[in-house]
């Protein structure tokens, strides 16, 4: 396991994030905190991947990686081989590349990112 070691003191509010992206039916705010790049992502009810992110980024499936934690709703997670997980309040989670990603329910659903958020919802250069 590789060890990531913190060489300054830094603090930045995603409220006054250093990026905002705004896909339809989604929030992606970005900061940039010492060398890691943290986004806090809010997708309202009726959001999924497909029809929200994949017009942005030009991909058959996300091909993020992601690893975050959930604040608030409720996300579901395919994969392109079939293999499926629900996100809910309060779970950590990891997600490979290869996956297709919807809003479950009326609630919005909050996660923070600690491994995608410096590419997601980022048209390609």
């Amino acid at each position: 396991m590789t060890t990531n070691v913190v060489a300054q003191l830094d603090v930045k509010s995603h409220d006054n994030p250093d990026e905002k992206r705004r896909p339809d039916k989604a929030e992606v705010d970005v900061v940039t905190v010492g060398d890691y790049t943290i986004g806090r992502l809010t997708f309202h009810p009726g959001w999924r991947w497909s029809e929200s992110i994949k017009p942005v980024v030009q991909t058959d499936s996300c091909q993020n990686s992601h690893v975050g934690f959930c604040v608030s709703g409720n996300l579901v997670v395919e994969t392109t081989d079939g293999n499926r997980i629900n996100i809910s309040k309060g779970d950590s989670y990891t997600i490979p590349p290869g996956h297709d990603a919807w809003v479950e329910g009326n609630e919005e659903f909050t996660g923070i990112e600690f491994l995608s958020a410096a590419t997601f919802a980022k048209a390609p250069e």
